[in-house]
C-alpha cells in the first residue's frame, strides 16, 4: 500500500467511525482563498495533487465503482493524471460535471456525506445538499475536519507577523477606505459586513503578511460597521506595535479564534455577507444568532480592483524592475540552454535569482511554471524532482512566472525557442496565431460597459481559423502586492453568471493578456503581458471608450514568429512594443545584457 493509498484508507476508517458514507475534500481554507497555507493543503496531503484548484470526493464503500473521484478543470487535465493514482480516484472534468452531479449519480441511497462548513460556500452547499436529497441522502456538517484527525504531522498556521502596507504604496489611507464601506452600508440600511477574503482584508486595512505562500496576506477576519469602525480578528502573536499604531483606535483587535463569538454579537443586526467569498459556516452562525442576513458582494472587491494613480504607477515601477530581471534571465537562457545542460528546475531557480538581484522582491507571485517540450503543454505545470526535464536543444520552452514587490504584483509568460536550428513550420504557425490573439486584446478599443467575455473571442479568432483553441481563460485580474489572480474582472469565454464573466471592464483595472496553444505530448505556447484598462479619446466618439496600456515590458521571441501571418497593424504593434521595451528596460541593463536586448528589439 503506497502513501496516498494508506492515507485514503485511514480517512475511510475515520469516516466510518463518524457514521459517514463519504466526505468532500476541497483545496480551500476558511477564507475561500485560491492559494492556501500549508496547514490547509488537505487535498495535496490526501491525493498528491499539487494544483491550485480541485476537489476530491471519497466514499467509504470501497466496493463502489468508483469509490472516489477527483474533480479538476481543463488547466489540470494532464497534471491530475500524473499526480493522482487512477486506481484510487476516477478523474472528473469541471465544468462538464460537478461534485453535486457526481454525488447525485454515485452516492448510496440515503447516504450521509460529510463536509467541512468552514471550507465551502453556501451556493455549493445548497447544490450538493439538493442533489443528495434527491437520493434520500443528507449533507452533514462535520465537527472538526476528519482529514485533520488522520493527518499526523499537519503544519500549524503561520505565526508570521502582519505588516503595515505604507500609503506610499497603497495610495489611500485605511480610514478613507473604511469610511467608503461605512457609507455603502448606511446607504443600504445595513449595520455591518463580514469580510473574510484575505486580500480584501489586506486592502481595506492596508496590511500585508506572510501566511500564504506567494500571496502577502495575514490570516484574519474583519467585521466592518456602518460607523466606520472595524473589528480585526487576528492571532495575537501576529500583532506588532507598528500594526497597533497603524490601525488606530477605530479598529478593535480581537483574537482570530474569537471570530465565531464576534459573529454572534451581531444578533438582531442586518449583516451583509458575500455568498461567493464567505464560507457556509458563517451563514449558519449568523442565522443561528438571530442576525438578518443580506447577500451582497464584498464592498471592497470593486474598489480594490480599480487601482488608484499611486497603485498604477507602482505597477509600472514593479514591471520595469521585473522586466529587467526577466530579460537578464532570457539572455542567460538563450546562451546557456542550447548546451543541453539546463533543467526546468535550474531555469526556475535562475529566474528567481535574477529577480532577487534586480528589485525589492518579497516573494514569487506563484510557483514558476518552467515547462520544457511536452511539459509546456501542461497548462499549470509545476516542476518537481519527478518531472524535472532537461531543456533540450531544438525545442520549445515555456516559462510563466511573477514576483511580489511592494509596488505591485507581476505575472509574465514567455515561450522561447531553444537553439540551435529553426522551429518547425507548425510551431511558428501556432506561435504566431497566439501572438495575433495577444495583439488583438492589447489593441482592443471598446465602449464603456463592455465585459471581458465580450472581448475573449478576439484572442481566439486566429486559432479558431486553424481549428485550434485553448482550455483556459484569456485574462485574469491582478492585485497590487496582493493576489496574482484577483477578481472580479476577467477575460474568458464564460458568461451568464460565472464569477467575473459579467463584470464590465473599468479604467484602473489590471488584467493579464495570455492566449495560448498546447499540443499534448509535444509543446506548449503562451504569451502573457499585464494590461491596464484606460480611457481612450476618440475624435467624434459617441460615448466613453476604453483601451489597454501594456504594462509588461520584456522582449517576445522573434525566432518563433512567422511574419507572413502578421498584417501591417500587427507588425506596427510589435515594433512599437519593442521600442518601448528598449526605452524602459535598456537603461537598467549593461554590457552583454544590454546588447542582447537591443538585438531582440530590432524592427521585425
Amino acid at each position: 500500500m503506497n502513501t496516498h493509498e494508506a492515507r485514503l484508507d485511514a480517512l475511510r476508517k475515520e469516516l466510518k467511525n463518524r457514521g459517514l458514507d463519504g466526505f468532500v475534500v476541497p483545496i480551500s481554507d476558511e477564507h475561500m482563498s485560491e492559494y492556501v497555507g500549508a496547514y490547509a493543503q488537505r487535498l495535496a496531503w490526501l491525493t498528491g495533487f499539487g494544483g491550485s484548484a480541485g476537489t476530491a470526493v471519497v466514499l467509504t464503500d470501497t466496493a463502489a465503482d468508483p469509490a472516489a473521484a477527483m474533480f479538476v478543470d481543463g488547466r489540470y487535465t494532464l497534471q491530475v493524471r500524473d499526480q493522482v493514482d487512477g486506481r484510487l480516484y476516477a478523474y472528473e472534468s469541471v465544468p462538464q460535471t460537478s461534485v453535486a452531479k457526481w454525488l447525485g449519480a454515485h452516492a448510496p441511497e440515503g447516504a450521509r456525506i460529510g463536509y467541512d462548513a468552514w471550507l465551502h460556500s453556501r451556493p455549493w452547499t445548497e447544490a450538493v445538499g439538493k442533489a443528495l436529497a434527491a437520493r434520500g441522502g443528507t449533507l452533514v456538517p462535520v465537527d472538526g475536519n476528519p482529514v485533520d484527525a488522520v493527518w499526523q504531522d499537519r503544519p500549524a498556521p503561520s505565526p508570521a507577523p502582519a505588516l503595515v502596507h505604507g500609503q506610499e504604496f497603497a495610495g489611500e489611507a485605511s480610514e478613507v477606505k473604511r469610511a467608503a464601506v461605512a457609507e455603502w452600508l448606511t446607504a443600504k440600511g445595513i449595520d455591518a459586513t463580514v469580510i473574510t477574503a484575505l486580500d480584501s482584508i489586506a486592502w481595506l486595512l492596508n496590511v500585508r503578511g506572510a501566511d500564504v505562500e506567494r500571496t502577502p496576506v495575514a490570516l484574519s477576519y474583519v467585521i466592518a460597521h456602518a460607523d466606520g469602525t472595524a473589528e480585526f480578528f487576528i492571532a495575537e502573536e501576529k500583532v506588532t506595535p507598528e500594526l497597533r499604531q497603524h490601525l488606530g483606535n477605530a479598529v478593535t483587535l480581537r483574537p482570530r479564534d474569537a471570530f465565531e463569538e464576534g459573529l454572534r454579537t451581531l444578533a438582531g443586526k442586518r449583516v451583509a455577507v458575500d455568498p461567493e467569498r464567505a464560507v457556509n459556516a458563517i451563514f449558519d452562525v449568523l442565522r443561528g444568532a438571530g442576525a438578518t442576513l443580506v447577500e451582497e458582494r464584498d464592498p471592497t472587491v470593486l474598489p480594490k480592483a480599480i487601482k488608484n494613480a499611486v497603485e498604477q504607477q507602482g505597477h509600472r515601477d514593479a514591471q520595469a524592475a521585473d522586466g529587467a530581471s526577466v530579460t537578464r534571465f532570457l539572455r542567460w537562457l538563450d546562451e546557456t540552454a542550447p548546451g543541453g545542460t539546463v533543467t526546468e528546475m535550474a531555469a526556475a531557480d535562475r529566474l528567481e535569482q535574477c529577480r532577487a538581484e534586480g528589485g525589492d522582491l518579497r516573494d514569487l507571485s506563484f510557483d514558476t511554471i518552467s515547462g520544457a517540450g511536452p511539459n509546456g503543454a501542461v497548462v499549470h505545470y509545476r516542476v518537481s524532482e519527478e518531472t524535472n526535464r532537461t531543456i533540450e536543444p531544438g525545442s520549445v520552452f515555456l516559462v510563466d512566472s511573477g514576483g511580489q514587490y511592494p509596488q505591485g504584483t507581476t505575472d509574465i509568460t514567455r515561450t522561447v525557442w531553444i537553439g540551435p536550428g529553426e522551429p518547425a513550420a507548425e510551431v511558428k504557425d501556432r506561435y504566431t496565431r497566439v501572438l495575433k490573439g495577444h495583439i488583438a486584446i492589447a489593441t482592443a478599443v471598446f465602449p464603456q460597459g463592455t465585459t471581458g467575455s465580450q472581448l475573449d473571442a478576439l484572442a481566439r479568432v486566429s486559432l479558431w481559423q486553424a481549428g485550434l483553441d485553448y482550455a483556459h481563460g484569456t485574462g485574469h485580474g491582478v492585485g497590487s502586492f496582493l493576489s496574482v489572480h484577483e477578481g472580479p474582472q476577467r477575460i474568458s469565454k464564460a458568461a451568464g453568471g460565472q464569477a467575473g464573466s459579467d463584470q464590465e471592464l473599468m479604467a484602473g483595472m489590471i488584467l493579464s493578456d495570455e492566449p495560448g496553444y498546447y499540443k499534448t505530448g509535444e509543446y506548449g505556447i503562451r504569451i502573457e503581458n499585464l494590461i491596464l484598462v484606460e480611457p481612450r479619446e476618440i475624435a467624434g466618439a459617441e460615448g466613453a471608450f476604453l483601451g489597454f496600456e501594456t504594462l509588461t515590458l520584456v522582449p517576445i521571441d522573434r525566432r518563433l514568429v512567422e511574419p507572413a501571418l502578421l498584417n501591417a497593424d500587427e507588425v506596427a504593434w510589435w515594433n512599437a512594443y519593442h521600442a518601448r521595451v528598449l526605452e524602459v528596460i535598456g537603461p537598467r541593463l549593461e554590457g552583454a545584457d544590454r546588447a542582447w536586448l537591443e538585438a531582440q528589439c530590432k524592427v521585425l
